[in-house]
């Protein structure tokens, strides 16, 4: 790793913490209703928007209560999500004509995007119209993510509050967010890509000609487009030519920037933020990394004033921010390390040379090794899945970090919201551990931790890796399941363990040298992301609860017991996957 690559990871940080620390002040303010914008600005649109919906904004919710409307809300969305890509062929803004979603296809990405996973085993452009973008995929951009800080903000009460038998208001919380946070700021960002080239229209696909001619050859087909044959039984092969090249338009800058600022990941084309169309500069790159962190790190200055002990939230945010620089430096070492194997083939170049300075398969030369990898790491260090480069491209190592940094639950910075409880929920753990060490009771942020929040860290710890182990056992062992492996071996190993930890853990993205779109899995990562998005905030919003109504006492070992359970839970199958494949490449093999 050289010094250009150390200084634009460093520049990164620095913008990133410099910008997170005001916003969570304001977020701070906006969530318990002092900012000026909640009090005098918003209040008339938000009193409206209440009296619509016939919610009362001074009744607050038990835990119970709180999380059942957490889950009704996101299944009707679900539902509603799953109705319209089954039906939009029959819908306006539709100017392709694109068909209805098979229902298994219409399944799976519905749970992806109301769960903030916007797994996409199709491609944008050729699959979904203009309504369904806007309508279905962006609303749950906003939805799913308002979601996410909402557990958050309610977990952050239930340290903060004493004898209480309430964490607030789900359905004033995810106004909240989505009014005074996620809408501003996706209209900056939105307006930031569209000055940087990123398209946003209503346009048919425009057919362009082409600078050059090329021509080819193709099988004949009759009406019914079946091969034409010779008399030998061979196909009948004729001279083509393309001269012309469809360029698909849409509302793309404004989906893009709640896709990075939500952590959804969700791309308006297949090629995702590779796309130039999507990402069309590295500014905008630059921007879409800022975007996929500043809201988990400004979530950490929220916790630490909301409890009243900025120390809190500067100490999880110094634990993240260490963990995702050492992630950066490790995956884009690997990456302009190469493939060792090019010494046997170029034995009259230099070591240094190889590869052309590293491995730049399935990477936007536009962008290259640093950038590509610092947005590997952010991409899945938050739960966004959004992706510059093509991970099945990376090298073996360089594959392993933005895996396991999925596996950990994505707490490093992690998804709105999901990533602060997820890093809570460790320093409970922590905590806990530290307490049997020195034999007293443990104790965080000034409340007991005992045997039902323990229960619940359990199963918020654990559910997860229970889900991606099993799919993953399920999936090699069914046919159904190695049907779709184009690379066999270990990699072939990876890339199903990786969608199974990409679904389980709501990120998103993919290896892609997995055939994923059947329904096989279509239907089991849906399960996955379903039971791995809700099969956590239940346990969290019950630690809510339980820690609101305990006294708080007078006036904590993180990353290690963050490595400790998280990481090693998945050892033996990353043996079996990436570290397996690794020995082998520097074997020569």
């Amino acid at each position: 790793m050289n010094a250009n690559t150390l200084m634009q990871t460093a520049l990164f940080i620095a913008v990133l913490i410099a910008l997170a620390i005001p916003l969570g002040r304001y977020m701070s303010n906006v969530l318990d209703g002092s900012s000026v914008v909640v009090r005098r600005i918003g209040r008339p649109v938000e009193s409206m928007l209440y009296r619509i919906a016939g919610i009362d904004p001074d009744a607050e919710m038990s835990w119970k209560h709180y999380a059942l409307a957490v889950l009704l809300f996101n299944a009707l969305g679900a539902l509603a999500l799953y109705a319209l890509l089954r039906l939009q062929g029959m819908l306006p803004v539709n100017p392709q004509g694109m068909a209805g979603m098979s229902p298994d296809a219409a399944f799976n990405t519905a749970v992806s995007f109301v769960t903030n996973t916007n797994w996409q085993d199709y491609g944008g452009e050729s699959t979904l119209g203009y309504l369904a973008q806007m309508l279905g995929l962006t609303v749950q951009n906003f939805l799913s993510a308002a979601t996410g800080i909402a557990v958050v903000i309610a977990l952050i009460r239930g340290f903060k509050r004493h004898s209480a038998q309430t964490i607030g208001n789900f359905w004033v919380d995810l106004t909240r967010v989505t009014l005074y946070v996620l809408a501003p700021l996706a209209l900056v960002f939105a307006l930031v890509f569209v000055s940087q080239g990123a398209i946003q229209n209503f346009k048919a696909y425009q057919d362009v000609s082409t600078l050059q001619v090329t021509t080819y050859q193709a099988p004949k087909t009759d009406a019914q487009g079946n091969a034409v044959k010779d008399a030998k039984g061979n196909p009948v092969m004729q001279d083509l030519k393309a001269d012309k090249q469809t360029l698909p338009m849409g509302p793309v800058a404004s989906q893009e920037a709640i896709k990075m600022l939500g952590t959804n990941g969700g791309g308006f084309f297949n090629a995702n933020s590779a796309h130039p169309y999507e990402n069309p500069t590295p500014f905008a790159n630059f921007m879409q990394m800022l975007a996929m962190l500043i809201i988990p790190a400004a979530l950490c200055v929220v916790f630490g004033r909301t409890v009243g002990d900025s120390r809190q939230g500067y100490a999880v945010l110094a634990a993240m921010t260490i963990t995702f620089a050492a992630a950066c430096v490790g995956e884009i070492s690997a990456e302009q390390a190469g493939n060792p194997l090019y010494a046997s083939l170029h034995v009259d170049t230099h070591a240094s040379a190889l590869q052309a300075g590293g491995n730049m398969e399935g990477k936007e030369t536009r962008l290259g090794i640093a950038q590509s990898g610092i947005f590997t790491v952010a991409t899945t260090a938050a739960s966004c899945g959004a992706v510059v480069n093509m991970h099945d491209s990376l090298t073996p190592l360089g594959g392993l970090v933005p895996m396991l940094l999925i596996q950990l639950g994505e707490v490093i910075f992690g998804g709105v919201g999901s990533g602060l409880y997820g890093m809570l929920v460790f320093a409970l753990l922590a905590v806990f551990v530290a307490g049997l060490m020195i034999g007293r009771t443990p104790e965080y942020v000034g409340k007991k931790i005992e045997s039902f929040e323990m229960k619940m860290v359990s199963i918020a710890i654990l559910l997860t890796p229970l889900i991606v182990l099993v799919g993953t056992s399920i999936a090699v062992l069914t046919a159904a399941g190695t049907a779709g492996i184009a690379n066999p071996g270990a990699h072939g190993f990876s890339e199903i363990l990786y969608a199974f930890s990409s679904a389980a853990n709501n990120n998103g993205s993919a290896f892609a040298g997995l055939s994923v779109n059947t329904p096989f899995y279509n239907a089991m990562l849906g399960i996955a992301m379903w039971f791995g998005r809700f099969g956590s905030i239940v346990p969290v919003l019950a630690i809510a609860g339980s820690l609101a109504a305990k006294k708080r006492l007078a006036a904590t070992v993180l990353l290690g017991t963050l490595l400790l359970v998280g990481a090693l839970t998945y050892v033996p199958a990353l043996a079996l996957g990436p570290i397996v494949e690794h020995i082998t490449m520097i074997a020569g093999h």
